[in-house]
């Protein structure tokens, strides 16, 4: 009789660690799905925070609705796209037409439809650019108020395949259509040289 409560006792012990593993893995299971509740609630703290600190900065500047700042700042978001010009040299209009400028432009736009719309009017764009530049001198070029003047006469001349860059007296809007704006935003200088 002895031999039978031996084979007994093994199973008994057997039996015990699956059941302190199980409460292992329940407990286990339990703190990740807090850890995870925790991480989410967190996240929506301070999503809402951002969005109440955007709105009231939104208020303070212009006194406009928070829904709208929120959205317009979304958008402000994405990522600039930019869309580089081949270098361009020109011969300055100095006297004696020695002096040139080697210059590289590159042009920001409003996103990534834009950018292809902007390449279809790119040689038009290049051909105006280069114009540009053929009636500036040595000093416009060097001085940062005629650098700021080239970028915007670029800008300007990069808008007029899209209907910008002419002056036209005040056409009035109603408040519901907003202008389109135009696709170029910016213009960078990636490189000036004059020699």
């Amino acid at each position: 009789m002895a031999i039978k409560p031996e084979p007994v006792e093994p199973e008994a012990v057997a039996a015990k660690p699956p059941a302190k593993s199980k409460k292992k893995l329940i407990i286990i299971i339990v703190a990740v799905l807090l850890v995870v509740l925790l991480g989410a609630g967190g996240a929506v703290f301070y999503i809402s925070k951002q969005r109440a600190a955007a709105a009231a900065a939104a208020a303070e500047d212009g006194g406009a609705e928070p829904a709208a700042p929120a959205a317009a700042h979304s958008t402000a978001k994405a990522p600039p796209v930019y869309l580089p010009m081949d270098n361009m040299v020109v011969n300055l209009a100095d006297p004696g037409g020695e002096r040139v400028a080697q210059i590289g432009i590159t042009l920001e736009v409003i996103d990534a439809h834009a950018s292809d719309t902007v390449k279809a009017y790119m040689p038009t764009i290049r051909s105006g650019v280069l114009m540009l530049l053929s009636q500036r001198t040595a000093e416009d070029l060097l001085s940062p108020q005629g650098k700021q003047k080239l970028i915007e006469d670029i800008l300007r001349e990069a808008s007029k395949p899209f209907g910008g860059g002419v002056e036209h007296a005040p056409v009035k809007k109603s408040a519901k259509t907003a202008p389109d704006p135009f696709p170029v935003v910016g213009v960078l200088f990636s490189s000036l040289i004059v020699q």
